[in-house]
């Protein structure tokens, strides 16, 4: 008998735990419940005057943002536009028609003459800037021989133009460079970001990025290219910039000069000759555009 009771007792506890503890399971929602229906009814209960309130210091904090952004892109002198269209990796039409270089880089070339991943530099900027509203920033010039606006590019507007983790991430120049879709190619007087643009080349061709994938030398002329130094050792203009020290060793007495083609004539003058050099055939301006050999 008493084995039985104790057993009894035991099952008795048990039943009454299983029971304490099905009930606290089921009033922890309705405790939950209860709190959010509270929280509800105590947001309900603001003013119409406390609500307006609310709302306008929301509205004031979007108008501070909005104002810092239009502060900092006049500070660094940034004008925002419209991408209609992309020409190729380096080279871009605004949605009002003006068409932009971008400074400081040089991608492979795809339109009227191609090179080794020129294809794959254009369809790169073209999936970036396409239909986008970007900002653009000058350096110093303004246009180079083909009208083009030189223009550095930025996705967004950096609180600081020269902090290099902003250039890294907001500058579509530097991006080029970066993945490997362009080398360096500084021209004085446009240098304000040439140093970064060089060490960011450093890195994508030490890990083989892009178009270093092809060589040491890149796939198209830049800084780190031994091709595009001149004579006196400064960095020849990139294809589309002003080219004018391009007309450096000429002479002004009348006297012609001539080469069998351009391959000799850019031992002489790496960057060509505009139509008024002596040295200047229409034999060698194949594009017609009153400069011979250029790169």
């Amino acid at each position: 008998m008493k084995r039985i009771k104790g057993f009894q007792i035991i099952l008795a506890f048990l039943l009454t735990s299983s029971i304490i503890l099905t009930s606290c399971s089921q009033s922890s929602p309705n405790i939950e419940k209860e709190e959010v229906k509270e929280k509800t009814t105590v947001e309900e209960q603001k003013s119409p005057e406390e609500q307006v309130k609310v709302e306008k210091e929301e509205q004031e904090k979007q108008a501070d943002s909005v104002q810092q952004k239009e502060d900092l892109a006049k500070r660094w002198g940034l004008e925002l536009i419209s991408v209609g269209r992309v020409v190729d990796g380096d080279t871009i039409v605004t949605s009002d028609g003006r068409k932009i270089r971008l400074v400081g880089v040089n991608t492979p070339e795809s339109t009227t003459r191609h090179e080794e991943f020129g294809k794959e530099a254009s369809n790169y900027t073209t999936s970036k800037l396409t239909g986008k509203q970007v900002w653009i920033q000058k350096d110093v010039s303004e246009t180079d021989r083909y009208n083009r606006l030189l223009r550095i590019v930025w996705l967004g507007i950096p609180t600081n133009d020269m902090d290099e983790a902003e250039i890294r991430s907001k500058m579509f120049n530097a991006d080029l460079v970066l993945k490997g879709f362009a080398e360096p190619s500084t021209y004085p007087p446009d240098v304000k970001y040439s140093d970064y643009f060089v060490k960011f080349a450093r890195e994508a061709r030490a890990a083989n990025a892009g178009l270093w994938a092809y060589g040491a030398q890149g796939t198209t002329k830049g800084d780190l290219d031994n091709s595009s130094k001149t004579n006196n050792g400064s960095t020849a203009p990139p294809s589309g910039t002003t080219p004018e020290d391009s007309t450096s060793g000429g002479t002004s007495s009348g006297k012609t000069e001539s080469f069998k083609n351009c391959t000799e004539m850019r031992k002489v003058y790496p960057n060509g000759v505009p139509s008024t050099h002596p040295a200047y055939e229409a034999r060698h301006d194949r594009d017609k555009d009153n400069w011979a050999c250029e790169r």
